[in-house]
């Protein structure tokens, strides 16, 4: 089973990964098959990064051995790779401090955990990832009760249910086609264009002539209605002030993730243009013990891809190996002949 802590924590482990992207999962294997533990750490309610959160039913054509797979299925392919491993995910938190004493590094988070570790796998895909939050008065009693909100993990939640998504690109329009058969769905946007993908538009304005989805067009959120916990209504408003109020249990929020270094640009880190610096071969940061794999890392020759950061994170766990098992040699094997240690 994959632990998913919600309560702050307090835990040692050998690899401590900032980020649960599609990256840092695949870095949990990558350490698991050499006998190291890991702790990953996330900003988002979710794990998948970018990939679960912006474009989870998109296809993706670059991962070898898929001509197409869809984000999600991506995501949750590389969550059961991992799950033999038993990953400790603390999910919902920023890393907020990192010092190293002793040859160890205690990592702390905005939810009060503290994690030592051995070294550290940062992952967090182009720096640390929040939701952009509407500007509403009691916002954060709707989201602790999980009223608004800003990812959706299981759409059989909201079966039944009237749902207002207000957002007009790719994630507003692609979960707006996807909940339009189990919920009530009503997308708020501020104008009649979204930008969203061609096909995705056009599939939505076809839901839109079926009575499936309502738009509300053009307005943009204003307010919510409810008792501060449980939703009854969402106001929106026109740009001259007109408002109207549409009957909603949930609010999904799609605009977009803020994308900043955070706390991770005062940890010491080289930095070139807002990425950090790592060795090609090792993915090691100035910092040794502190290794950066993904979108985050630059060095001379890199690529954006996922299947770059595939690589950089095998590379990362073979050269943390030494530094949680000092004077033990490591003999590369081939996953075919070893196995998955501990699954089965």
């Amino acid at each position: 089973m994959v632990s998913d802590a919600r309560a702050a924590v307090t835990t040692e482990t050998d690899v401590a990964i900032i980020g649960a992207g599609p990256v840092g999962l695949f870095a949990v294997f990558e350490c698991g098959m050499l006998r190291m533990r890991s702790v990953v750490i996330d900003a988002l309610d979710a794990i998948g990064g970018q990939c679960a959160a912006l474009y989870p039913e998109k296809p993706i054509f670059d991962i070898p051995a898929h001509p197409a797979i869809d984000a999600q299925d991506l995501v949750d392919r590389l969550e059961k790779q991992a799950a033999p491993f038993t990953p400790l995910y603390l999910l919902g938190r920023r890393v907020e401090a990192l010092r190293e004493v002793d040859g160890m590094f205690t990592i702390g988070t905005s939810a009060g955990d503290s994690i030592r570790a051995r070294a550290v796998i940062i992952a967090a895909g182009a720096g640390a990832f929040g939701p952009n939050r509407p500007p509403l008065e009691g916002l954060h009693g709707y989201e602790a009760s999980g009223a608004v909100r800003y990812l959706v993990t299981r759409r059989e939640e909201f079966r039944g249910r009237r749902v207002v998504i207000a957002g007009g690109g790719d994630s507003a329009v692609d979960w707006a086609l996807s909940l339009k058969g189990i919920a009530r769905v009503t997308v708020v946007h501020r104008r009649p264009k979204s930008r969203a993908a061609p096909e995705s538009a056009a599939r939505l304005d076809e839901a839109v002539a079926k009575g499936e989805v309502e738009m509300a067009i053009p307005y943009q959120l204003h307010g919510l209605e409810g008792d501060g916990a449980r939703l009854t209504g969402v106001t929106v408003a026109t740009l001259k002030g007109e408002t109207r109020v549409i009957p909603a249990d949930h609010l999904l929020a799609f605009y977009g993730l803020s994308m900043e270094l955070g706390p991770i640009a005062a940890w010491g880190l080289a930095l070139e243009r807002n990425h950090v610096a790592v060795a090609p071969a090792t993915c090691e940061t100035n910092i040794p013990g502190i290794h950066a794999v993904g979108d985050i890392a630059t060095y001379p020759g890199k690529l954006k891809l996922i299947l770059q950061g595939f690589s950089e994170a095998a590379m990362a766990a073979h050269a943390i190996h030494p530094r949680v098992f000092p004077g033990e040699a490591l003999h590369f094997e081939y996953s075919t002949s070893k196995g998955v240690p501990g699954a089965g």
